[in-house]
């Protein structure tokens, strides 16, 4: 990727050639070394911790790209020893992985301690001595990043206890989603964070930005001239953001049932990637030109109309899993008609859809291409669409008109795929990985500004004000008939396809 500079160290025991002359194990060079570091995971024995962080902060180890010295310290209410908390974190690999057994669990364990009995401006619990200890271990000054891997109610009062125990100043702090639940939600708990903390201190984190894909959308776009020229509205007839899931909730349905797939979807990951779509060229690749254009075109979002561009679902046996209620109104799924208000795209509609227990979990942006100006007015169904899977390292799909091989003039549509995983010297980092080093290495390329999320918040908040009414669908459908016509004639690409290959 143009935006990454590696500026990883390798840790010992990690590197491409240890201490003892044990096999290499890094997959990266260092640049410039980074400063002891003391990473304090919020929330360290919690779901959200056990599934995504923990495991991304072992790969950055096993890659070396862990600064020299660090230690990470959980923090959480529980009491839980160093040993425990070691204990905990084995278990999450092995669930998880990367497995501990592939290392380098026994140097990375060394590092780990817990600081229970919670933590806020009054009550720092035990946190204040494991942090002191951690300090006296690495040397004076190192650099402190906090993860605040917890409910959003729980933001404020960390972020005032940072600041009242002196560990904000200089510190880099992360916020995982929702940033808010409402524009007012939102504003609130903006405006005391940056009461606290500089702007290029606070790190909103949204995985769907630290996806492969999501980030080769930049250079599909901006550096092969293929596509740069038909990248607007001349040329593109729809866009479409797609990402529909198996998965049910069941696991986590109390916590679903309070937010939907519109809260918990369509405000942050698909109208961040439908804005790294619309956005318009910046003036580099840097982190601070990505931004500020990434803000631009979130603030020419044009508010959603309830009433005519989006159809809210619920899969029928939602309300009978334990911790919905009975008469539950939270919608499973959601498709929205977006449109961008700017020279580029205005008038071109972004299709939008999430949902649970759908027929097939994909993660795809499409490109439908007008039908060019010639002898040719009928085109085959699916033709001139460029499509980029999100899932993975990513792939790109062209599918074109050609001629059906034959005696006679038949036009048919032929598509072909190219898997990035397979773009020599490539190593792919999971989203959760690249974003943890993104935050060491202090570049915020693909992290939320408050200003930018002020626009995505502006144009969620009539589906907010007046939701329309909730559809019930069968589970393993594509959902509500109503979102097929949302859609219009030419219906959802991955529906399509997957009528073609019945």
């Amino acid at each position: 990727m143009a935006r990454k500079t590696d500026l990883a160290s390798t840790p010992p025991g990690v590197g491409a050639a240890d201490r003892r002359g044990r096999p290499a194990v890094a997959e990266h060079e260092p640049a410039v070394p980074l400063p002891p570091t003391v990473f304090v995971l919020f929330g360290g024995s919690g779901d959200l911790a056990r599934r995504m962080v923990l495991p991304a902060f072992f790969e950055l180890a096993q890659r070396g790209m862990l600064p020299e010295e660090w230690r990470l310290v959980g923090a959480g209410r529980r009491d839980l020893s160093h040993e425990d908390f070691r204990a905990h974190v084995h278990d999450a690999l092995t669930e998880f992985g990367p497995s501990p057994d592939d290392g380098p669990w026994e140097e990375f364990s060394k590092r780990l301690r817990f600081a229970g009995g919670g933590f806020d401006k009054s009550d720092p619990g035990s946190l204040l001595e494991v942090l002191g200890e951690a300090r006296d271990e690495l040397g004076a000054g190192p650099q402190y990043v906090h993860y605040l891997a917890v409910p959003p109610s729980t933001f404020a009062p960390i972020t005032e206890g940072l600041v009242q125990h002196g560990f904000a100043a200089g510190a880099r702090v992360v916020y995982e989603k929702p940033y808010g639940t409402t524009p007012e939600s939102f504003r609130e708990l903006d405006n005391l964070v940056l009461s606290l903390l500089d702007e290029d201190q606070v790190f909103r984190i949204d995985h769907f930005l630290g996806k492969e894909g999501t980030q080769d959308l930049h250079v599909l776009r901006f550096v092969n001239e293929l596509f740069s020229q038909v990248w607007s509205r001349e040329h593109v007839r729809r866009v479409e953001i797609d990402v529909p899931e198996e998965l049910d909730v069941a696991d986590r349905a109390e916590f679903y049932d309070a937010t939907g797939a519109a809260l918990d979807m369509l405000v942050t990951h698909l109208f961040q990637v439908a804005a790294e779509v619309a956005i318009e060229p910046p003036a580099s690749l840097t982190p601070t030109d990505l931004q500020a254009a990434r803000e631009s075109v979130l603030a020419s979002f044009r508010p959603l109309d309830p009433a005519r561009d989006v159809v809210l679902g619920q899969f029928e046996g939602y309300r009978d899993l334990d911790g919905v209620a009975d008469d539950s109104t939270t919608d499973t799924f959601v498709a929205a008609r977006l449109w961008v208000d700017t020279d580029r795209w205005r008038d071109v509609p972004f299709l939008l859809r999430t949902g649970k227990r759908m027929a097939r979990s994909a993660q795809r942006v499409s490109l439908w291409l007008r039908t060019p100006e010639g002898p040719v007015d009928v085109m085959p169904d699916h033709g001139n669409v460029v499509s980029l899977s999100l899932s993975g390292s990513g792939s790109l799909d062209i599918c074109l008109v050609t001629k059906k091989p034959g005696p006679d003039l038949v036009l048919a549509p032929a598509r072909t795929t190219l898997d990035l995983k397979h773009v020599p010297g490539g190593t792919p980092l999971p989203p959760y990985v690249s974003l943890l080093h993104d935050v060491l290495t202090g570049d915020r390329s693909l992290f939320t500004t408050s200003d930018g999320l002020a626009g995505a918040w502006a144009a969620f908040a009539p589906l907010q004000e007046r939701p329309p009414r909730v559809h019930p669908y069968e589970p393993d459908s594509w959902g509500p008939a109503e979102a097929g016509a949302l859609a219009g004639p030419d219906g959802w690409l991955l529906e399509q396809r997957a009528a073609d290959e019945a």
